[in-house]
């Protein structure tokens, strides 16, 4: 009878770890530092600039350093945004066989400079309600915290919430990752405006 009893303890720990931890403990920390990590890397890019370096062009067809703040703060709300609704939604784990990506292309994808790619008008800079860079700034450091604490405490299987849109199919996880790599691939950007010879110096 004890044996029996300590079994079906040990099966009754295992039954709540594993709905308790959808994620594994690996993949939890990963994104939190990569969250964190690219954060850091968004301030970083524009510390100290003045308005005329936040302002600087390098073509009429390509966008300024504010303007990349801008789309960043505007997509993080709404990337995050597209999170929420899918968990809100019943867990539909049968839609994971769509998912085309490993976490590790869905990284790599979002950082990668070399293939362009035409946002949304939703997103562009001139439609953000953002009126300077210092309150985008603002709006992604409010977002990107709720999203860090949402990763470090959430309890809920993000690996069975799969969304459809037309960026792609993805599961929540994957979606977070989307959003760090989205805000490296534009900090990348920022360095590549502040690389042009034209840019001010000071």
């Amino acid at each position: 009878m004890k044996k029996t009893v300590v079994f079906l303890s040990v099966l009754l720990l295992f039954a709540f770890k594993t709905k308790d931890n959808a994620l594994t403990q690996q993949e939890r920390d990963f994104a939190c530092k990569f969250l964190k990590d690219t954060e850091q890397e968004v301030f970083d890019s524009v510390k100290d600039l003045s308005e005329a370096q936040l302002k600087f062009k390098p073509a009429a067809n390509r966008w300024s350093v504010e303007e990349c703040v801008k789309h960043i703060a505007i997509s993080e709300k709404n990337l995050w945004a597209m999170v929420e609704a899918s968990l809100k939604q019943p867990a539909n784990g049968e839609k994971r066989a769509e998912i085309k990506l490993t976490d590790d292309q869905v990284v790599k994808g979002a950082e990668d400079r070399a293939t362009k790619v035409k946002t949304f008008d939703a997103l562009k800079p001139e439609n953000t309600p953002y009126n300077s860079v210092a309150e985008a700034l603002a709006s992604f450091k409010e977002n990107r915290d709720k999203l860090v604490a949402f990763v470090i405490k959430s309890k809920q299987d993000l690996r069975n919430h799969v969304s459809t849109s037309p960026i792609g199919t993805y599961d929540a996880y994957q979606l977070i990752l989307l959003i760090s790599g989205h805000s490296d691939r534009h900090t990348k950007q920022i360095d590549e405006v502040k690389a042009d010879p034209n840019f001010a110096r000071s």
